[in-house]
Order: structure tokens, then sequence, then C-alpha cells
């Protein structure tokens, strides 16, 4: 089985696209550029290519997911995951990339559900999704419970 899904960050991409307008803007219009607001134009831009979607993927035996174009990726062997389940984010959990008070990493794009692995050495990891029941389905097709 081959499990394939892609969310867009539609509420990441519009926030950093009106703060890239925020910036342009009155700079665009005095004629006057700053290198600081050039910086941080540039830096916004990077990260909206970085983490503009999230994508999980089954394939051969292995549990990858990835931000964008799959520069930044975490790849998990199936044998290596114990548990998987659908679990919902506290709201402050934002997107991108963290750690959690609860001691596991988070990968999230958007919304609030997620799955979570638990894996054979007793580290969790969470990934965003927003099919969360396709994905616990197509990992319990793997035998992973």
């Amino acid at each position: 089985m081959h499990y394939r899904h892609t969310q867009i960050g539609t509420v990441i991409i519009i926030a950093v696209l009106a703060a890239m307008i925020f910036i342009f803007i009155p700079s665009y219009t005095t004629g006057n550029w700053h290198p600081a607001q050039l910086g941080v134009l540039a830096i916004l831009a990077v990260v909206t290519f970085l983490f503009y979607s999230l994508t999980v993927e089954i394939k051969n035996s292995t549990f990858t997911c990835w931000f964008g174009p799959g520069l930044i990726r975490k790849s998990i062997p199936l044998a290596d995951i114990q548990q998987a389940q659908a679990v919902r984010n506290f709201w402050l959990a934002g997107w991108g990339i963290r750690f959690m008070a609860g001691g596991y990493w988070l990968w999230n794009v958007s919304g609030l559900q997620a799955v979570e692995l638990v894996l054979k050495n007793g580290k969790r990891f969470r990934v965003g999704t927003d099919e969360p029941e396709k994905l616990v389905q197509a990992l319990r097709a793997f035998h992973i419970g």
C-alpha cells in the first residue's frame, strides 16, 4: 500500500504575504529602502518557500514527511513505529517545527489535527494533517497499532 497527502498551509502563506506587502508598500511608494527591509523580505520569502505545505508519504516501508519542496524532511522506518493515533493539538501549538512541552516534536502546517506516532524507543512524533483518520488507517495497513 502507498499513501501520500499534501496539506497546503494557506494561513501561513496569506500571513507571510501580508507581512511582505506591509513591508514593501511604504518603501515602494516613498522610494526609501532600508537594507533591513530587504533582508526581512528575503527571509520571509525563504520561509514561505520552505514551509508552504506539508507532505506525508508512506512508501517502501518508510514514513516520510517534508515541508514545501522537501529540503526539510524526516523519515522513520515503519518497523520503528509502535503505535499511531489521531490527536488534536492545543491551539497554541502553532505551525512549523516545534519541540512541545509534552516531550515530542510537532511538524504542522495548518489546523489542530495531527497523528501521533509512538516509536519503539519511547519517543513520540506528531505530524499535522487535515486527514488524520486516513493516515492512521494507512499506518494500520502496515500492522502499526
